[in-house]
């Protein structure tokens, strides 16, 4: 392929994101990073579908984004049900793969239907709507595809096969994505936040806390941020800046990346 069939930078101001026109999905959208994005986007003019298991989250969720420039439209849906993933996917220019779960357990007791209800949330799922939404991004030759991926994309910790097998596999399906959208204006990245304030990092702890036999307040000083040189958490809004930045017209060249914003953990 010639330097000269790759599309060129986006050609809109870039004064401030701008993205009316725009049809974004946003996966895990009642809550935490979910929701962060979702409210990001909306302020930016795009039109969003939000689609979370969590009904009455999702209708606080549409309460909150009530006079943003961009409407944002509840779809109550479990990803497990993979066709009507992919089937949610279509026509949209934005995909934001956040939903996610998690069980802290070891390997020899982990419940092999937890680790399979896992990778099919947070692996199957976003394959099956990367595929549903790829078509309308190829035909119009634009598209964004951001995967809130973790640290544990990059890192793995004890008592967490599942939830860092499935962020692993993440980042490989990011960067085929990549790769193969480059030729028609799609960018496929990940965004790697260590731990976020969020309601599953709340009940993390309470699991960490049992599994090392230790207080919650431990759990986050000696296990959580133990690693990372900033000593706190990452706060939701800001993995929604990163998401949108992603979006924007100067990042049409940064794809197959994974942009860390985990205090300095992966710098050890």
């Amino acid at each position: 392929m010639s330097a000269s069939t790759t599309p060129g930078p986006d050609p809109r101001p870039s004064g401030g994101l701008d993205l009316s026109g725009r049809t974004a999905l946003v996966t895990g959208a009642a809550g935490g990073i979910g929701r962060a994005c979702t409210l990001r986007l909306a302020t930016a003019g795009a039109r969003v579908r939000a689609v979370d298991l969590d009904a009455d989250g999702l209708t606080g969720l549409v309460a909150a984004a009530s006079g943003l420039p961009g409407p944002v439209e509840a779809h109550p849906l479990d990803l497990t049900d993979l066709d009507a993933a992919e089937r949610a996917a279509a026509g949209t220019d934005i995909l934001v793969n956040n939903a996610g779960l998690q069980l802290v357990r070891p390997i020899e007791d982990f419940p092999p239907e937890v680790f399979s209800r896992v990778l099919t949330v947070m692996l199957e799922a976003p394959f099956r709507l990367v595929r549903g939404a790829l078509p309308h991004m190829y035909a119009q030759g634009w598209g964004r595809i951001v995967n809130i991926s973790s640290v544990h994309g990059l890192r793995a910790s004890p008592y967490k096969s599942a939830y860092v097998a499935a962020k692993h596999g993440l980042e490989g399906l990011s960067k085929v994505a990549a790769l193969e959208g480059a030729e028609h204006g799609v960018t496929s990245n990940c965004v790697n936040p260590g731990y976020v304030r969020t309601p599953l990092v709340e009940r993390q702890i309470a699991d960490q806390a049992e599994a090392h036999r230790i207080s919650p307040e431990r759990v986050v000083a000696e296990v959580l941020l133990a690693d990372a040189a900033v000593k706190r958490l990452v706060e939701p809004e800001e993995v929604a800046e990163a998401m949108a930045y992603l979006c924007g017209p100067h990042a049409s060249f940064i794809t197959g990346t994974s942009l860390s914003m985990d205090g300095g953990w992966t710098a050890h």
